[in-house]
């Protein structure tokens, strides 16, 4: 007995005791629960939604955290490192103490924390430190944008959207490496100097961001000052209307932030905050979308009335004569019949007819148009002696035009002014536009207000269409029977070079010598011609190119031979009720000359000045003829005024007749 317990005992101390013991020394390495809690909290930590400078740490989703790294401490490495190891150390340390509850268990953690520290992934620490570089960058950009003033108020404040913007930048670019020399945590100059270039260039593509922001807060204010929520917060509303009218009183009619008064950001906070009680009493979206329809359905009906207002004012500035231009002849007409016959005279009246000079047919009735017209021309013309103007005006400025070239010739060039009133041939038995243009349709058309709702072409009510003037041009053999060739030119361009090599220029048994201006869809044949007519879609092709007016060499030995003057009569009798094709004279002349035009090179003719602000500069210096066609005249005080000096520079208006007229630049 006494010996079995002897075995037993001696069993017990080899055995079972040994065995015990290296059980409690494993226990002290064995993760304890509060380290699992310790490492699942970091694990699934997130950024909270009212953090304040550390929101701008980047978080990616579905990461998962290894054991927490320990870092060496040395003089090199800064303070966020050294909190945030300090404070990891911390947590392992008293978790493991109160885990083993003993000095040996704790001298276990010691010498593992030990092996841990000697473990360090030299790869990782470089990741943390760029990780931690960004940070330190962003929070730097944040700050100098958020001193500048030009972030929106709705997003750079929120926490989530700036961490979100972070992670999208780390994932959108590749870790940066290290640099030799560059010590963690630090970003090199160049590094701090890209951001600044590329914040630069959002600043001035951005000029009216805060001009923006603040009409996008005076909407939004509206809105909410419209819905039922806010109407029974009677205290909200009051501070709602003072928050706009401040909004109203700042923004004033700015349209560049460089505009805005100082206290424009601490206006736009202000009204910020406010919307954001707004947002929180608002709990019906459903009622925002019908606001916010009904607003924007009343916006476009606003907009389409303004459109047609616009449309119709500048139809009217364009119809409108000055004062000045109404003195102009007036002035003009007075001082002609002062003169006596022998002076009323213009001189080298034998250069008229004479088929080896350069003719130009000029029909207008604005004294000033056609003096810079003529002065361009001979002021680039190689031989001025060999060029002729002949000018056929109405019979209110008829005396007004002579007056003023025998005031003022154009050099060693001839001049002819003659009274369209003298051309008793043209008459309504013979032009069937004449008789279209006295019959009552067309008065009514015209005249009648309640008929103007029917067309919302306003620019085909333009009275030049009714003036016989505007459609002389299809009678050039007629009006001058011994010429052989002829260039006709619209008041409204300006000569930049000498146009004589047209006289020699091969037409090819054309009629026509056009620029054409199919650069735009708009300027082919069904722009001008109705192709749901038989007789138009029949004839012509709707994507052929047109070509324009203003300066057209015509061949009148060619127009005679084909009869143009007879097509043109043939087509105007069709389109008697406007069927086939509007107004104007560029519909029938694109009928007239159909297969008859010659495609001039586009530098002999720019058109554009009177309504498209973006001619290319290059185009109008090389242009020989530019035209301002449009209603934006150069004379008008709607006219573009990039293009008014290439019209102006040909005007004395230091003449008298211009100063007692008070017509200035």
């Amino acid at each position: 007995m006494n010996l079995r317990n002897v075995v037993i005992g001696m069993l017990f101390i080899t055995v079972i005791a040994p065995i015990a013991l290296y059980t409690d020394r494993f226990a002290a390495f064995a993760p304890s629960s509060s380290r699992i809690d310790f490492f699942e909290d970091v694990t699934s930590f997130t950024l909270p939604a009212d953090s304040g400078r550390l929101n701008v740490l980047p978080q990616e989703l579905s990461t998962v955290f290894k054991d927490p790294i320990g870092v060496v401490y040395t003089t090199n490495t800064n303070s966020t490192q050294e909190e945030v190891a300090s404070s990891s150390d911390d947590g392992i340390i008293q978790d493991s103490i109160a885990a083993a509850g003993a000095d040996s268990q704790s001298q276990a953690v010691r010498e593992h924390k030990s092996r841990v520290l000697s473990a360090t992934d030299e790869q990782v620490q470089s990741q943390t430190d760029a990780v931690i570089r960004r940070v330190t960058d962003s929070a730097i950009a944040q700050q100098e944008s958020r001193s500048d003033g030009t972030d929106a108020a709705s997003n750079s404040k929120d926490p989530k959207s700036l961490a979100s913007n972070v992670v999208t930048q780390r994932a959108s670019q590749d870790p940066p490496e290290r640099k030799p020399g560059v010590k963690p945590g630090k970003a090199s100059e160049k590094d701090h100097l890209k951001p600044k270039v590329g914040k630069q260039t959002d600043q001035n593509a951005m000029s009216d961001a805060r001009v923006r922001q603040l009409r996008d807060q005076l909407i939004r204010a509206k809105v909410y000052l419209s819905l039922p929520a806010t109407k029974n917060n009677q205290h909200y509303t009051r501070e709602l209307r003072l928050r706009i009218k401040e909004v109203a009183r700042v923004l004033g009619e700015a349209t560049r932030d460089s505009e805005l008064p100082k206290n424009a950001n601490d206006k736009l906070r202000t009204m910020e905050q406010s919307l954001t009680k707004g947002k929180q009493i608002q709990d019906d979206c459903a009622i925002w979308v019908k606001k916010l329809r009904a607003m924007l359905h009343s916006t476009e009906e606003q907009l389409r009335v303004h459109k047609k207002q616009t449309m119709f004012l500048t139809q009217l500035t364009a119809k409108t004569l000055p004062k000045g231009l109404h003195c102009f002849p007036l002035r003009l007409t007075t001082e002609y019949y002062s003169l006596n016959t022998s002076q009323q005279q213009f001189p080298n009246q034998e250069k008229l007819e004479d088929p080896l000079l350069y003719h130009y047919a000029l029909f207008s009735d604005n004294v000033l148009a056609a003096a810079v017209v003529l002065n361009s021309t001979i002021t680039h013309a190689k031989e001025p002696s060999k060029h002729v103007f002949h000018i056929v005006t109405d019979r209110l400025n008829y005396a007004a035009m002579r007056m003023w070239f025998l005031v003022n010739p154009p050099g060693k060039a001839t001049v002819q002014v003659q009274n369209i009133e003298e051309f008793t041939w043209l008459n309504a038995s013979y032009s069937p536009v004449l008789k279209q243009l006295g019959s009552p349709s067309m008065i009514d058309y015209y005249f009648r207000s309640h008929r103007a709702s029917s067309d919302s072409n306003l620019k085909y009510r333009n009275p030049k269409y009714l003036s016989i003037l505007n459609h002389l041009r299809f009678y050039l053999p007629e009006i001058f029977p011994k010429l052989n060739k002829l260039l006709f030119v619209d008041d409204d361009i300006v000569v930049q070079k000498d146009l004589a090599a047209l006289w020699s220029l091969d037409l090819r048994g054309n009629v026509n010598g056009a620029v054409e201006t199919c650069g735009e869809s708009f300027h082919r044949f069904d722009r001008y011609l109705n192709f749901s007519n038989p007789l138009i879609s029949k004839n012509f092709d709707p994507h052929a190119c047109g070509w324009a007016y203003g300066m057209n060499v015509f061949d009148l030995d060619q127009w005679r031979r084909q009869n143009i003057t007879e097509v043109y009569h043939k087509w105007q009798k069709l389109n008697h009720d406007r069927s086939l094709w509007k107004l104007g004279t560029l519909p029938p002349g694109l009928i007239t000359f159909w297969k008859r035009t010659y495609s001039l090179e586009r530098s002999w003719h720019v058109l554009g000045l009177g309504y498209n602000p973006s001619v290319n500069q290059k185009e109008i210096e090389r242009a020989a003829v530019i035209h301002y066609n449009g209603n934006m005249k150069p004379w008008l005080e709607i006219g573009l005024p990039k293009y008014r000096g290439h019209w102006a520079k040909y005007v004395d208006y230091e003449h008298p007749y211009l100063r007692e007229c008070n017509i200035n630049p």
